[in-house]
C-alpha cells in the first residue's frame, strides 16, 4: 500500500460515514473544483501502545517526516504535525489526550478502552479505521463529557479520521476563506463560530474554518443515541517572508477548531 492508498482508504471511511463532508465535497466538484486535502487529523490517547509516537510510525514509513509540535494546555493534549516530500501529499495531524493530568475514572475508562484493541491491530494500519474495538455506555459517555469532550469522541468513535481539510489555496474560483465560509452557510452548512468564523490570520500565515460536527447514530449499550461525529476543515495559508507558504499550525486556532466535535 502506498500513502496515497492509505489516505484514500482513511477519506473513504471518513466521508462514508460523514454525509455533510461528502455533500460539501460534491458541492465544490459542482463547482469546477479540484478538491485538494490540506491536512488530515487524528486523534488518540497518550498510551504507549496507540499514542503519536505508535501512529505516527504508519505514515513515518511512506516517507511522512516529523515538522512540528504543539501543546494545548486547557484541553490537555499534546500534538504533532507530519509532512511528505510530495508538495501535493496532504499534512497529517496527530494529537493525543495526556491521560494522567485527568481523574482516575477517565484514567481508567481510556486503559479499557485501548484494553479492548486486538493485539494484531496494533502493529496495523487498520487501527487507524478501525472504531472503537469496545461497545461504549452512553451514561459513560455523558460523565467523560463533563471532563473532556475530546475524551468523549475518543471513547464514542474511537480510530478513524476525526477531520479533513480543503486546500483553499488551491480553489480556483474561491480567492479568500470567507468566500468559503459564505457559499458554506449559503447551502445551509453550519460553521464552528468558537473563536470566529475565521481562526487565525494573514499576519499568522494561516486562516482556519470548519463546519460544526455532524450528528449520527450512534450504537450505546442503553440503545441509539445521536451525538456529534466529524467536521470538513478548511485552510488558506499565506507566504511567509522567504516566499514559501506557511505549512505548519497555529496552537491557539487549532484549539477553537477541536470545539467543532463539542456537544454543548
Amino acid at each position: 500500500m502506498s500513502y496515497k492508498q492509505l489516505l484514500d482508504h482513511l477519506w473513504s471511511d471518513y466521508s462514508d460515514r460523514n454525509p455533510q463532508a461528502k455533500k460539501i465535497h460534491q458541492l465544490f466538484l459542482s463547482q469546477g473544483e479540484a478538491v485538494q486535502n490540506d491536512h488530515i487529523a487524528l486523534r488518540t490517547f497518550n498510551d504507549p501502545r496507540v499514542n503519536i509516537e505508535k501512529l505516527s510510525q504508519f505514515f513515518l514509513d511512506y516517507g511522512f517526516e516529523e515538522k512540528g509540535e504543539y501543546h494545548f494546555t486547557e484541553k490537555k493534549l499534546f500534538a504533532k504535525h507530519f509532512e511528505h516530500q510530495d508538495p501535493l501529499a496532504p499534512r497529517v495531524f496527530i494529537s493525543e489526550l495526556l491521560t494522567e493530568q485527568f481523574s482516575p475514572r477517565l484514567q481508567k475508562t481510556a486503559k479499557e478502552c485501548v484494553d479492548s484493541i486486538p493485539t494484531l491491530l496494533f502493529s496495523s494500519e487498520t487501527l487507524l479505521s478501525s472504531g472503537a474495538s469496545w461497545m461504549p455506555s452512553y451514561s459513560t459517555y455523558k460523565s467523560l463529557l463533563q471532563e473532556s469532550e475530546y475524551a468523549a469522541w475518543m471513547y464514542a468513535f474511537g480510530y478513524c479520521a476525526n477531520h479533513f481539510t480543503v486546500n483553499v489555496n488551491a480553489l480556483k474560483g474561491f480567492g479568500q476563506l470567507q468566500e468559503v465560509n459564505d457559499f458554506l452557510e449559503k447551502n445551509g452548512f453550519a460553521l464552528n463560530l468558537s473563536g470566529g468564523s475565521i481562526k487565525g490570520t494573514p499576519d499568522e500565515y494561516l486562516e482556519q474554518s470548519s463546519t460544526l460536527a455532524d450528528k449520527i447514530d450512534v450504537l450505546f449499550k442503553e440503545g441509539t443515541y445521536r451525538i456529534p461525529f466529524c467536521y470538513y476543515e478548511f485552510a488558506k495559508r499565506y507566504p511567509l517572508p522567504n516566499g514559501k507558504l506557511y505549512s505548519g499550525f497555529v496552537a491557539t486556532s487549532a484549539d477553537k477548531i477541536f470545539e467543532s466535535t463539542n456537544s454543548r
